[in-house]
């Protein structure tokens, strides 16, 4: 894989100039909500990259973060309700889940009412990673809040939200704890208000 935060001046976007009147279609300058498409991959980019090479020594990638990242953050989560906050096939989960649970950093547990279920824990050595990655990304998320200024939070918190398609934002703002009013509430763990939010 392109090391994509090698340094070399060549992939910095601000040595690279882009003749958009090249470019079939597109205008000769973008406007706001183009820039924000773009803003956006930079930001991407930037936001995934310290935490791309902390998993890259452990042979993972950002498929292994975001299922590592979700059983973290809620203890017993089914293997089916990860495959829907995911979006992705089982196929796609059970390579990655495979990998992570023979290394060691996530457990599978049998149901308690169905057996059949399998419920996922992170292990200590889970956990250890969970959070060093966390604290890499909510490091730099905080900063940038910081530097955005006061009343920043609210503004961009509403933002997000609304790019998520309208039918999944319900349970997303519970899954991550937010309510409607933007204030923090408890994920509730088996509420059947959505089938984004996972249960029991």
């Amino acid at each position: 894989m392109a090391d994509i935060n090698s340094g070399s001046t060549k992939n910095s976007p601000t040595e690279v100039s882009l003749n958009r009147d090249a470019i079939d279609g597109a205008p000769a300058s973008f406007g706001s909500v183009e820039s924000f498409v773009e803003l956006l991959f930079f930001a991407y980019r930037d936001f995934t990259g310290e935490a791309d090479g902390v998993l890259d020594e452990f042979g993972f990638g950002r498929a292994h973060h975001r299922v590592l990242h979700f059983v973290h953050r809620n203890p017993g989560l089914r293997v089916a309700d990860l495959l829907v906050i995911l979006n992705i096939t089982k196929q796609s989960l059970a390579r990655v889940l495979k990998q992570l649970v023979a290394d060691g950093f996530i457990s599978q547990r049998p149901g308690i009412a169905d057996r059949r279920e399998r419920h996922l824990f992170v292990t200590d050595r889970g956990r250890l990673l969970a959070e060093k990655l966390l604290r890499l990304q909510t490091r730099r998320i905080g900063a940038a809040l910081d530097a955005a200024g006061p009343g920043a939070d609210a503004v961009i918190q509403k933002f997000l939200v609304n790019i998520i398609a309208e039918k999944d934002r319900a349970a997303v703002m519970e899954l991550v704890g937010i309510n409607n009013r933007g204030t923090p509430s408890e994920l509730k763990v088996g509420a059947e208000t959505s089938s984004c939010k996972p249960s029991e």
